[in-house]
């Protein structure tokens, strides 16, 4: 039987199928030249759908893997011959690990029939037997190494195709060599260095947000898997760019998902479905910082901003009621009436309260509006007056109340004051109006507006004299006017004149008030006496009081309960007398505020307080039953945010106006300036 080397060459020495001494083919049974790379032609459409199931199948029931399809492509090349389409081997070789297995079981069973079915043309070739038989026997080192360098091959992708091919093994080392003729490996060139690819374009696929897990049949056959592990990286076929692109494409893009969504992709884990826990669990991660951060922000605003000022506040009781019932006058029986301590307030009233007339107590007003526009006090006695042609005509007038003035002389504003109120001349009422104004009704005037200026709201005055019936008034609005005109002293000293002389008049003047003048402590304001007003008297009366004097103000109108005019006056001033000691016998002072007492304290704005109090006792007038008013006050000075125990900050006060009476109060203890705590603790 010829050897395998003499079976492939022919009588001119050149091979018949690509196996001679000078190889010139790069196919798997011929040689390649060291200049020509080699080249490969993929397999048609129809040639790579027949063989990829065969070669499946064949790879799991025999368990060798792709070499079975490889040596099935050899037998189809032999049969139609060296020279058909067919006989060209495939690009893709097989794997040099399993081509040399099979090589290596062909070599130990050391029979001629593996050399012998090799057919001419074809190159070395593993026949069927070899194909069929199990490994036997240890592999050799050629074998191991090989595998090694395998491992460092890249993998097969799942669906790249079986190769159809396997590389032309080497001879073992205890091979004859005369068995079989291994061309020279081709020498390789270095391959230039990578430049960085640009990314493909990827494949115009449609997205998907659903999770789409692998099939059954993308998992590899383990022995698949170790049998390409085996191959050298240099023998692995590359892929068709279908198939490629296949690979790469099969694995869809996802599009951005929401982080609920994307966990469930990531861990093939739906989003677990909202229940009323979990919404509130996630309001409450969302709120929690905004809230924080607004605590912070009001923390900060709070800590910056500028503290309040202080303020005094009462803590004693706001009012003060003296022990005692309530103080009795001796009241008429007829008219009306008041009576007020200047000051401290109303010990009474009496009658129907309505607006009467008021005859000659008409001249308070007159007296005040003079003086209110030329005032005068002390030792002034004011400008000169002459007197005019009317007032000498009208001091004849036997009805009335009237000064002896003659035309031509010239008297002061005090001395024509005096004449006013001590003889109650209507004459000289009416001269000074129109000394004062361009005329009577002008002077008139003038007197409604002082009316209303004082709160007099029930009170009319149509004359200067209150000769007419329509001037009208009622107890209460005299009390005003009685109060403030009483503010002048050289008022004060006219009508508290009993008798007195004026140059140019002959003998003295006679108040018409004497008989209740010459009482201790008694002063007269105006008497008044006419038809239609009856009996009338302001007055005024003192009463000292812990030292201090202090003024009552009174007024009695409308005493009809006489059979003439002048009894009927002199019956009012009865009445008033009986009043004013009743008045003076009441009047008294009791300690409202002891020294040392806590009357209130300094509010710093934001909730602190320290307390002050009284340095000394307070003392208030009033009567049996009379109510009084407390209060603290700064006396117009700024507080301070911070001060020592003992400093003086305002005063506490008992009743109003005039009688009003103070003592200073002092801090009972330090006062702190508020700190970071107040100002977070406290919005106001």
């Amino acid at each position: 039987m010829p050897s395998d080397q003499d079976a492939g060459q022919t009588p001119d020495g050149e091979s018949g199928s690509g196996t001679s001494a000078e190889p010139e083919s790069g196919g798997v049974g011929g040689s390649v030249s060291e200049d020509a790379e080699p080249t490969s032609q993929p397999a048609s459409s129809d040639d790579a759908a027949a063989s990829a199931p065969s070669g499946r199948d064949d790879e799991e029931n025999s368990g060798d893997g792709p070499g079975l399809d490889a040596t099935a492509e050899l037998d189809a090349a032999d049969a139609e011959g060296p020279g058909s389409e067919a006989a060209k081997p495939a690009a893709v070789p097989a794997p040099a690990g399993e081509a040399e297995a099979a090589g290596q079981d062909a070599d130990e069973d050391g029979s001629s029939e593996s050399a012998e079915s090799t057919p001419s043309g074809t190159g070395t070739r593993i026949d069927d037997a070899a194909r069929t038989a199990p490994a036997k026997g240890k592999e050799s080192a050629d074998a191991k190494s090989d595998a090694a360098a395998g491992e460092a091959a890249p993998k097969r992708a799942v669906d790249q195709p079986t190769a159809v091919f396997k590389a032309p093994r080497r001879p073992s080392v205890d091979q004859p060599t005369t068995a079989l003729k291994v061309p020279p490996a081709p020498r390789s060139k270095p391959e230039p260095k990578a430049e960085p690819s640009k990314p493909e374009p990827k494949a115009d696929v449609p997205r998907s947000s659903t999770f789409v897990p692998l099939r059954a049949d993308d998992v590899r056959n383990p022995a698949e898997v170790k049998s390409q592990a085996a191959a050298p990286a240099a023998a692995t076929p590359s892929a068709p760019a279908s198939l490629t692109e296949a690979e790469r494409t099969k694995q869809q893009p996802m599009p951005p998902l929401p982080p609920l969504d994307l966990l469930a992709e990531l861990t093939n884990t739906p989003p677990p479905p909202q229940t009323p826990v979990r919404t509130v669990f996630r309001r409450i991660k969302i709120w929690t910082p905004l809230v924080l951060l607004l605590l912070v922000v009001f923390a900060v605003v709070q800590a910056v901003r500028p503290l309040p000022n202080p303020s005094l506040a009462l803590s004693a009781e706001p009012t003060f009621t003296f022990k005692g019932g309530p103080l009795s006058l001796p009241w008429p029986d007829e008219g009306q009436g008041a009576v007020e301590v200047e000051g401290v307030g109303s010990i009474g009233t009496y009658g129907a309260q309505q607006p009467a007339p008021i005859a000659s107590v008409a001249k308070t007003m007159t007296a005040y509006v003079i003086l209110r526009d030329h005032p005068i006090s002390g030792k002034e006695v004011g400008q000169k007056i002459t007197v005019d042609q009317q007032a000498e005509d009208e001091s004849k007038n036997d009805d009335e109340s009237t000064a002896q003035i003659s035309m031509g002389q010239q008297f002061t504003e005090k001395q024509m004051l005096q004449l006013l109120m001590i003889p109650s001349g209507n004459n000289a009422a009416r001269l000074l109006a129109r000394w004062d104004s361009k005329s009577e009704a002008e002077f008139v005037k003038k007197m409604n507006d002082a009316a209303k200026d004082l709160g007099m709201t029930n009170s009319t005055y149509t004359d200067p004299s209150g000769l007419k019936a329509t001037t009208v008034s009622t107890p209460q609005d005299q009390l005003k006017l009685a109060k403030a005109v009483m503010q002048n002293d050289v008022f004060r000293d006219i009508v508290n004149t009993t008798m007195t002389t004026i140059p140019g008049i002959d003998g003295n003047i006679r108040n018409n008030n004497d008989k209740a003048l010459l009482l201790d402590g008694v002063g007269g304001i105006k008497t008044g006496s006419s038809t239609p007003a009856g009996g009338n008297l302001l007055w005024s009366a003192n009463v000292e009081v812990d030292g201090k004097v202090r003024r009552i103000v009174g007024i009695t109108m409308g005493a009809q309960k006489a059979a003439i005019l002048n009894d009927k006056l002199d019956l009012a001033i009865d009445y008033s007398i009986k009043v004013i000691q009743a008045a003076q016998a009441g009047v008294t002072s009791a300690t409202v505020v002891k020294k040392g007492d806590v009357v209130g304290y300094v509010d710093n704005g934001l909730g602190g307080r320290t307390a002050v109090i009284a340095t000394k006792d307070l003392k208030a007038v009033g009567w049996g039953g009379l109510k009084v008013e407390i209060a603290l006050s700064d006396s117009g000075k700024t507080l301070p945010h911070s001060a020592k125990a003992g400093a003086v900050v305002g005063q506490v006060s008992v009743g109003t106006g005039t009688g009003k009476v103070t003592a200073p109060v002092a801090l009972q203890q330090d006062l702190m300036e508020p700190g970071l705590g107040d100002k977070l603790t406290r919005l106001g």
